[in-house]
């Protein structure tokens, strides 16, 4: 790794880590401490998606414009404000605009941080740098989460204030490390035709892309959207799950991605991408088997938490096989200059999908027990047929860039020679 891609690395994790500090004590916060309600305290948390929907259309352009630094940059800042604010916050209404400022700046953080990755790296080396920076997340997050919960206090609303504190400490740390960050320019690949305008209209013309967006939106619902919703709910009631046990799962599921991430690098890049996502549609519809019979097994408790468990771990070896394969192929589909606006588009794929995936699989969790394990076992079968799908719509090149078939790629537009195998 380069200067520019360490430092890309360590603000992963600070930025990670700030918001392990506050995300699992939210709703406590606002709910208790601040005593305005379970009400508000859930407006909180839609406030977080529908900011983020709000601006990540603007994000991609800006970032196509801009570049990705300077969007940062303010992205850290407002999230700071917001994150500060939070925590002096002691009505609905400062607390509601708080939480805007904070979603809106995180949520601009994803794709431009995404783009200085694309921008700091090659087809050949971009696998790894996007595993390294899922499992810099979800180390900063589990490691943020665990020493906040030894800081708060219910009884004390100091102690949430000294926590959101620490938090806007942290993204302004993150801003000034960024901005020592020398971004080289972007990496030019030979035969991609340029970006015109940036526009919506051409991102929505590259089917590929299109295909892929449909494949996310799938992967975030199917998952992502149900661990702390519906996949909670339906442990607790039809599997008799307990807190500590529920807890257990969630740790099993960050301990398989830390465990697994780089060991299964090195199969993921010799394989077809589409086929390593059509593996972990497979590998998930086994999850959704293990959850069925944790709450439909009539087998013991011990068996059925083990099961449970089973299914969290299982989703953490799918998403440790999605971190270095989708971002990347996301990526390889833009054309040159709109990392940026397609980087953007897919956030938006998954903030939407992680919006409508608690709201879908909350209730089905919590009463319909057989069918939200069968539907969500299909939307996993379903996941592998797109991805199948998708790969009949890539280049040889997109779908698997290993170093023997690597794409030419040149800085500052000046081609390279072919890499070619060793014989």
């Amino acid at each position: 790794m380069g200067a520019a891609m360490r430092r890309i690395h360590m603000g992963n994790a600070l930025g990670a880590f700030g918001l392990g500090f506050t995300v699992p004590f939210l709703y406590v916060y606002v709910a208790q401490v601040r005593g305005l309600g379970s009400m508000t305290a859930g407006m909180v948390l839609a406030v977080f998606a529908v900011a983020a929907l709000v601006v990540l259309p603007f994000a991609g352009r800006a970032i196509v414009r801009r570049g990705p630094l300077p969007v940062l940059l303010a992205a850290l800042v407002t999230a700071a404000i917001g994150a500060l604010s939070l925590g002096l916050a002691n009505s609905a209404t400062t607390v509601l605009l708080s939480a805007a400022a904070l979603g809106a700046g995180q949520a601009v953080m994803q794709p431009a941080l995404a783009t200085m990755i694309v921008d700091c790296s090659t087809a050949e080396t971009r696998s790894r740098a996007f595993a390294m920076q899922f499992f810099l997340q979800n180390l900063g997050l589990g490691v943020g989460g665990l020493i906040g919960g030894h800081i708060v206090d219910t009884t004390r609303a100091g102690s949430f204030t000294l926590l959101f504190s620490i938090e806007a400490a942290m993204f302004l740390l993150l801003a000034v490390i960024m901005s020592t960050v020398r971004m080289p320019r972007a990496p030019k690949v030979e035969g991609v035709p340029q970006a015109r305008g940036g526009s919506w209209k051409q991102l929505l013309g590259n089917r590929a892309m299109v295909q892929l967006s449909v494949l996310g939106f799938v992967l975030f619902f199917a998952c992502y959207g149900q661990f702390e919703s519906g996949l909670s709910a339906y442990g607790v009631e039809a599997a008799g799950i307990s807190t500590s046990a529920l807890g257990t799962a969630m740790a099993a599921n960050t301990a398989m991605i830390v465990v697994a991430q780089f060991a299964v690098l090195k199969f993921v890049e010799r394989r077809k991408r589409s086929r390593v996502i059509a593996a972990v549609g497979l590998i998930w519809a086994v999850a959704w088997l293990a959850a069925g019979y944790a709450g439909l097994g009539h087998g013991s408790q011990t068996m059925a938490t083990a099961a449970f468990v089973s299914t969290y771990a299982l989703f953490g070896l799918g998403e440790a096989m999605l971190s270095p394969t989708v971002a990347p192929l996301v990526a390889d589909l833009a054309p040159s200059g709109m990392a940026g606006q397609y980087n953007s588009a897919f956030a938006l794929v998954k903030q939407l999908a992680l919006a409508v995936g608690p709201a879908v699989g909350g209730p089905m969790g919590a009463s319909l027990h057989g069918p939200y394990v069968v539907t969500f076992l299909l939307f996993s079968l379903g996941i592998t047929f797109l991805a199948v799908r998708l790969g009949r719509h890539l280049t040889p090149l997109q779908n698997q860039p290993s170093p023997a078939r690597s794409r030419v790629v040149a800085q500052g537009g000046t081609p390279a020679e072919p890499v070619r195998a060793s014989a």
